[in-house]
C-alpha cells in the first residue's frame, strides 16, 4: 500500500517510479536486440541480393562454405565493413530528414491535444504527416515523369542501398543516445510537462536505453520550432520511406527487365494504402500505447527508421530481381485474403467502437457483456466473443498478401549466355532461375509474416497483463467466457 502511494506521488511529480518488471528478455535481451537487429538488416540485404541470388548460392551448401566465395556472392565491400558506410548516403539521408522537418514546419496541419498525462495537462501536437507525404511523393512523381526509371533518386537508392541502411542505423543510435542522456534533465513538476515512462526507469542502462526513459521527448529547433520526437518519428520518415523504397524497386525492375509486373505493383499498392490510411488518421496515433505508455528509446528509433522501411520492403526488393506475374486469378486470390483480413479487422474494431459510444445502438444492442467493478463492459459475443483480440487475427491475415506474391521464393543469377531452361533474362543478358534456391528465399520474403505474428502475440500478452491489473477477478471471469486469445481453436 505504501509503495502504491509513493508511485502515485512520483507520477504526479512527473518522475516515474523505478520498476524491475522487464520485457524482451530484460537487459540481456535488450542488448541482443540493440546490437543484433542492425546486423540482421544488413544480413537480409547481403544474403538476398541482385548479384548471385536469394539466398546467395554458397549458403545452400554450408558444409563446403567458403568465406571468400560468399563475400564475392554478396558484394561484400573490398574495404570491409567500412564500405557499408559513405558520406554521400549519410548526407542525403540527413537531407531527407531535414525535408520532413521543413514540411512539418511550413505545410498546413491540424493542432490538437493528446490524451491527459498522469501528471495532468495535455501536450499539443501539430499533425500534417499526410500533407507532408503527398508533397514528397508529388516531387518524386514529377521527377519520374520527367526522367522515368533513371530518375536519380531511384538509381541512388539502388546503388547505395547498404550505405543508406547504415546511415539510418547510425541516426537511430544517435537519436536514442540523445533522448536517453537528455532524459536525466527531467525535473519534478516541470512546466513543460516532461515525464518519464514507467517502464524505462528500471536502473539498467542498456534496458532503459532500449525501452526509453522519457515518455514524450521534445526538442526546439531553429526555424522549425518545437517537435515531438516520438510522434514525428512514428508517422513521418520511416513510414513514407517504406513506400519510397518500394517505388525505387519498381523502377529497378523496369531498368533490369524493361517491364513492371503486377505482383510488385500489387504489393506496393496495398502497402501504400496501409501507410496512407495510417498517416491520414494521424490523430488516432495519439491514443496508442506507443504514445501514451512507452518511452522513446532505441526500440522505437530503430523500429521507425530502419526496421519498418528496410525490412518491410523486402518483398518488392526481391521481386525487382525475380519478377512474378500473378495474372487475374492470382490477383483475385491474394486480394481475397487481403479482403478477409481487412474485413475482420475493420468490422471487429467498428463493433467495439460503436458499443463504447452507445451500447443501445441497434447494431450492437444484441451483444452480451460482462459488467466489471470498474464500470467497464467487456463484450462476450459478436466478433469479441470469438476471441479476445479477434482484430489481431484480421491484422495478421492482412500481412499474408505482402508475401504471397513472391510465391515459393528463391532464385539464382547466372551469367549471360547460360541458356538455362525456364530462365528469365535481364536486359543485360544475365539469367535468373530458381534452381536449387527454390523455396529457400521464403526465409526472406515470408519473414514479415512470422515477425508480425510474434509482435501481435507480444501485444496480446502485454494487454492481458494490463487488463489483469485493471479488472482483477473480473478479467479471469471474462477469460473463461472468451477462451481464445487471437485465433479461435488454436491460440
Amino acid at each position: 500500500m505504501a509503495a502504491g502511494k509513493q508511485n502515485q506521488a512520483a507520477a504526479k511529480k512527473g518522475v516515474a517510479p523505478r520498476q524491475q518488471h522487464y520485457e524482451f528478455g530484460g537487459p540481456i535481451g535488450a542488448f541482443g536486440i540493440t546490437f543484433g537487429l542492425p546486423i540482421l538488416v544488413h544480413v537480409f540485404n547481403l544474403f538476398c541480393n541482385d548479384i548471385s541470388g536469394c539466398p546467395a548460392p554458397s549458403l545452400l551448401h554450408p558444409k563446403s562454405l567458403d568465406l571468400a566465395q560468399l563475400k564475392r556472392e554478396t558484394g561484400w565491400p573490398d574495404n570491409g565493413v567500412f564500405g557499408l558506410f559513405s558520406w554521400s548516403a549519410t548526407l542525403w539521408t540527413l537531407a531527407y530528414y531535414a525535408l520532413s522537418l521543413v514540411q512539418y514546419r511550413f505545410l498546413p496541419g491540424h493542432h490538437v491535444e493528446g490524451t491527459e498525462l498522469s501528471t495532468g495537462g495535455r501536450l499539443k501536437y501539430k499533425l500534417n504527416a499526410f500533407n507532408s507525404a503527398m508533397c514528397t511523393l508529388a516531387i518524386l512523381a514529377a521527377g519520374t515523369i520527367a526522367q522515368g526509371a533513371e530518375f536519380p533518386v531511384w538509381t541512388f537508392i539502388s546503388d547505395n542501398f547498404a550505405q543508406i541502411i547504415s546511415a539510418n542505423i547510425l541516426f537511430a543510435f544517435a537519436l536514442a543516445i540523445f533522448v536517453y542522456v537528455r532524459s536525466f534533465d527531467v525535473k519534478p513538476g516541470n512546466k513543460d510537462m516532461r515525464q518519464l515512462a514507467a517502464g524505462g526507469v528500471t536502473g539498467s542502462l542498456i534496458y532503459d536505453f532500449y525501452i526509453g526513459r522519457e515518455l514524450n521527448p521534445r526538442i526546439t529547433l531553429p526555424l522549425i520550432g518545437q517537435v515531438d520526437i516520438k510522434e514525428f518519428m512514428e508517422m513521418r520518415p520511416g513510414l513514407l520511406g517504406w513506400i519510397i523504397l518500394n517505388c525505387a524497386f519498381i523502377a529497378k525492375q523496369y531498368r533490369l527487365y524493361g517491364y513492371v509486373t503486377d505482383s510488385i505493383l500489387f504489393i506496393t499498392a496495398i502497402q501504400a494504402f496501409y501507410v496512407f490510411d495510417g498517416i491520414y488518421m494521424e490523430p488516432a496515433v495519439l491514443t496508442t500505447m506507443d504514445i501514451t505508455t512507452d518511452g522513446f528509446g532505441f526500440m522505437l528509433s530503430f523500429g521507425d527508421v530502419v526496421w519498418v522501411p528496410f525490412m518491410y520492403s523486402t518483398q518488392t526488393r526481391y521481386l525487382a530481381v525475380h519478377p512474378q506475374q500473378l495474372g487475374a486469378f492470382g490477383l483475385i486470390a491474394v486480394g481475397a485474403v487481403l479482403a478477409a483480413g481487412y474485413s475482420i479487422f475493420r468490422l471487429s474494431n467498428s463493433q467495439k467502437n460503436n458499443f463504447r459510444r452507445n451500447p443501445e445502438d441497434p447494431s450492437v444492442k444484441h451483444l452480451t457483456y460482462l459488467q466489471t467493478k470498474t464500470g467497464s463492459r467487456l463484450i462476450t459475443s459478436g466478433w469479441w466473443g470469438i476471441a479476445r483480440h479477434i482484430n489481431y487475427l484480421g491484422d495478421w491475415l492482412q500481412s499474408w498478401p505482402y508475401s504471397l506474391p513472391t510465391g515459393i521464393a528463391g532464385y539464382q543469377i547466372l551469367s549471360a549466355g547460360s541458356n538455362a531452361p525456364g530462365a528469365i533474362t535481364m536486359l543485360d543478358g544475365r539469367e535468373v532461375v530458381q534452381g536449387e534456391a527454390r523455396g529457400w528465399g521464403i526465409v526472406f520474403t515470408y519473414f514479415y509474416i512470422l515477425y508480425f505474428a510474434i509482435l501481435l502475440i507480444h501485444r496480446d500478452l502485454r494487454d492481458d497483463e494490463k487488463c489483469s491489473k485493471k479488472y482483477g477477478e473480473d478479467w479471469e471471469k471474462y477469460k473463461k467466457l472468451v477462451k481464445w486469445r487471437i485465433v479461435p481453436g488454436i491460440y
